[in-house]
This record gives C-alpha cells, structure tokens and sequence, in this order.
C-alpha cells in the first residue's frame, strides 16, 4: 500500500517531530497563559484573552529586579567559566604533568553529582570561611558548577584539532600568539561558544545550588518558585515566553549566518 511504504520510509522523521512536538509542549502552555487574565490568584485555567500582562510585564513587586539579578549573574558567571575552562582545557589536552588523570577525573564529579550535594557543601565552605551569603557566593558557586560543562565542550573541540595547522603557522614565521589568534582559537571558537550558552544557560536556571548558597538575595527562579506558593502571576508566563524566543532567534541566526559561511566558502 502507497501509505503503508510512505511511513515506513518517513517513520524516523515523524518520530522525530513527535518527540520535539512533546518537548515543545510546555512552552506552548506559557505562551498560551501569558494572554490569560485568571480571576483567582492562580494562572492554571483559562478564563479571558488579554494582553495586560504584556503591556506592564514589571507589574509584579520584585519580578524585573529578579530577573535582572539572574541576567547579571549568569553573564558574570559565563564569563569566568568560560576564560578558566579553556585555560583548563588546553592544559589538559596539551600538556602532560603529574595528577593529570585525577584532574581529567574530578572535571566529571559536578556534573555527575547531585545538585543538592555540591550546594550543601558550597554552603558549608562559605559558612566555615564566614562569608556572607548573597550575589558574590551565588557567583562563586555558578561559576564552580558551570566549569565543568565548559572544560567538557572547548576539550573535545581542542581535541579534534589538526596540530599540522599550527605547526604550519609557526613555518610562516607566525609567532606563538599569532598562532593562538589566527589559527587555534578560530578552531576552537565553536566549542567555546557552546561551552558558554551551556554555562548562561545552566546558571540563569538554576534553583538548588542558588536556594542554599543566596541568603535572602532572590534571583528570578527563586522568585518563581517563592509566587507559585502564593499565586503564580502572568508576567512569569511573559518573561518566560520572551525568553524562549529570544533564545529560538539566537539559534536561527546562527543558523542562518554558519550557512552563508559555509556558502560562502564553497564558492570558488
């Protein structure tokens, strides 16, 4: 049967869409109740389209300052684990010294340990060192945890790296520096930049590590978490939408730019 061939033939592809149909779902719902204008304090049933959410999506007491301190400290935080975690991976990948297999292995420990753990025990340390707990110690342990993911991304870009590159670069007279701006980091630029939207990514969302090591700082996950106790607003389900699509734009423009690149390239 025509249909029958038809599906088998397109059978990867449709799972495929059907898995990103149910992962997108949520985000679907968000959007959905950002135009909602609930009755109650809770925003979990439709009532009235609206749009009063989306014209003052600073409405709520403490939202916009939330998530500018999250904004804040995921840059800070992207920015210091993406400059060690290179450094990092190219120690590892370049160089050999003593312990070099017991660093390769404790790069993996945060990322294979439970969250509630590291951040009991961050907390532990910034109690002992008498530390005050809010926006530094929030940074410190982003930082920390983040580390991992970047040295992960930028070393399996360093290791697929052609050394023959550099070592022609030093032929031509190019000095060490050189080398490292014309040649190795264009190569490994791809691993940095995705080492980094993981590390912004990770810390912006995150709740556990933040909730034991912030005081009484309130980032905006912990202000999300702190309203659904008491009534989840509407401006949530717009941050959260404006978030989505400004991370789905980013993405498209990437897109979009690597293909001109790659056309580009392959003209002659």
């Amino acid at each position: 049967m025509p249909f029958v061939n038809w599906l088998k033939r397109h059978l990867v592809v449709l799972a495929g869409l059907l898995t990103l149909g149910y992962l997108l779902l949520p985000n679907v719902v968000v959007t959905v109740f950002s135009f909602n204008k609930p009755k109650g304090r809770f925003n979990y049933a439709w009532q009235q389209f609206s749009l009063d959410a989306w014209k003052d999506p600073c409405g709520v007491s403490g939202l916009c300052d939330s998530l500018s301190l999250s904004l804040q400290i995921a840059f800070w935080a992207t920015l210091g684990a993406t400059l060690l975690g290179t450094l990092i991976a190219f120690a590892l990948v370049r160089y050999r010294f003593r312990a070099r297999g017991a660093v390769n292995s404790l790069i993996f420990l945060p990322m294979a340990m439970p969250e509630v753990v590291m951040a009991a025990s961050l907390l532990t340390l910034f109690l002992n060192m008498g530390a005050r707990l809010g926006f530094w110690t929030i940074l410190i342990a982003h930082i920390m945890f983040c580390l991992s993911f970047v040295v992960t991304a930028v070393k399996a870009r360093v290791m697929s790296m052609d050394p023959k590159l550099e070592e022609a670069a030093r032929d031509l007279y190019a000095g060490p520096f050189q080398t490292f701006v014309r040649v190795t980091l264009p190569i490994a630029a791809p691993g940095i930049a995705a080492g980094a939207l993981l590390a912004f990514a990770l810390s912006f969302d995150d709740f556990i590590i933040t909730n034991f090591n912030a005081g009484s700082t309130v980032t905006f996950p912990m202000f999300v978490w702190g309203s659904a106790q008491r009534g989840t607003p509407v401006q949530i389900n717009v941050v959260g939408t404006t978030m989505f699509i400004v991370a789905v734009l980013f993405v498209l423009v990437s897109m979009i730019a690597g293909n001109r690149r790659n056309r580009h390239k392959a003209q002659p």
